[in-house]
Formats: structure tokens, C-alpha cells, sequence
């Protein structure tokens, strides 16, 4: 446990932004999850929908460094890759 004040702020701080990391993590991991299904039942309207929402998920999770900008490069392409190629 610390004992000068400012690493006890530094805990705290750290804490809430763990918290805030693990809710944009798995928000992503579940949107791209939900766009996977959707893309093997092969309903072309609702996963297009559903992919901007994700690509949205992804920046968020790259912009506060989650994921690194060629991770999030590569499934953004990967996914949308997939979306249309349903037919």
C-alpha cells in the first residue's frame, strides 16, 4: 500500500482507467463477434450496419492504445473484406 499521497492518487487513477480499458476491449472483441455471426448467417444488411459500429470500436480502442494501429488496421480490413463478400 502506498504511502505518499500522490501514489495513492496514482492508484486510484489507475484503477478507473483499467476499468475504462477493460469496457472498450471487450465492446470491441463483442461488436466484432456479433459482426462474425452475422457474416456467416450471411445477412448482408445488418452487417453493414453493424461494421461501421465496429470500426467505430476499433479507433476508440486504438485511439487510447488498446490495440496497436496495424492490429487495428488489419481487422478493420478483414472485416470489411468479409462483409462484402457475402452475396
Amino acid at each position: 500500500m502506498p504511502n505518499i499521497k500522490s501514489a495513492k492518487k496514482r492508484v486510484l487513477t489507475s484503477a478507473r482507467k483499467c476499468e475504462e480499458n477493460i469496457l472498450v476491449d471487450s465492446r470491441m472483441k463483442n461488436s466484432i463477434k456479433k459482426l462474425e455471426k452475422l457474416v456467416k448467417d450471411g445477412k448482408k444488411e445488418e452487417s453493414k450496419e453493424l461494421l461501421n459500429t465496429t470500426i467505430k470500436n476499433i479507433d476508440k480502442a486504438q485511439d487510447i492504445n488498446i490495440v496497436h494501429k496495424n492490429k487495428a488496421a488489419r481487422l478493420k480490413s478483414r472485416l470489411t473484406k468479409s462483409v462484402n463478400g457475402i452475396e
